[in-house]
Formats: structure tokens, C-alpha cells, sequence
């Protein structure tokens, strides 16, 4: 019974996911909440981001911070500047300069699509975590 269970252990730390749900541990613990990438509208919004790598997007009250998680869990996880100052002090995050560069390149962002009431059910194509992102 050990021995199954060692290897099933030993296995998992190999994933290939591994990083991503490391990072997404440590976006998570900064402040940043996972939204999935669960509809359509989402998948194609994640698709827009630059996979692993914090960018941001500008809204009324301040940007907000984005990292698609392509691999790990399907999600955007997003946080304000507070997730990414704290996010920012254990780890090397990008200028702020490359961000604003990133955000012209991919300028078609549209916050309508996170909110929880723009969700049409489950009428809504879903795209499956471990497909080609």
C-alpha cells in the first residue's frame, strides 16, 4: 500500500503543471482570486493575456492585476494593487513599462464576461481543463 502511494506522490511532483500550481499557490496567498476560464467568453479573454506572466488592465477605480493560468487550473487570477504589492516583494515581477506594453498589444479587453450574472448557465460551450489552451 506504501509503495503505490510513494509513487503516486513522486509522479505528481513531475507534472508538468507543477509550476503553474506553485504560482497560482503564491498568487493566491498575495490576495489574488482565481477566476475560471469557464465560458466561451472567458476562454477567449484568458486567451488574450500573455500566459505566465502578471500584466494588468485598467478599470475605474485602479488597474487590476491579471495572470492566466493556462495550464494549472484553466483561470485569470486577479488582484488589486495590494495583491501585487505583496505578490511583488518575494518575487521578481515585470516593469511596469512591460506591462503597459503588453496591455497596447491587446488592447480588446472586456470586464462584462467575469461578472458572475453574465454567465448563461449551462446552455454556455465550456471548454475542459487539459485541452490545448
Amino acid at each position: 500500500m506504501a509503495l503505490p502511494l510513494a509513487t503516486l506522490v513522486t509522479l505528481s511532483a513531475c507534472s508538468p503543471a507543477a509550476p503553474f500550481l506553485k504560482t497560482g499557490d503564491e498568487l493566491a496567498h498575495s490576495g489574488f482570486t482565481a477566476h475560471y476560464a469557464d465560458t466561451t467568453e472567458r476562454y477567449a479573454m484568458m486567451n488574450l493575456l500573455p500566459a505566465g506572466m502578471l500584466t494588468y488592465r485598467p478599470t475605474a477605480t485602479g488597474p487590476v492585476y491579471l495572470y492566466a493560468d493556462r495550464l494549472g487550473c484553466g483561470c485569470v487570477y486577479m488582484g488589486g494593487r495590494s495583491a501585487f504589492a505583496e505578490y511583488s516583494r518575494g518575487h521578481q515581477a515585470p516593469a511596469y513599462a512591460a506591462m503597459t506594453a503588453e496591455l497596447n498589444q491587446h488592447p480588446g479587453w472586456d470586464w462584462s464576461v467575469w461578472s458572475g450574472n453574465a454567465d448563461p448557465g449551462p446552455s454556455q460551450p465550456r471548454h475542459v481543463i487539459g485541452a490545448e489552451w
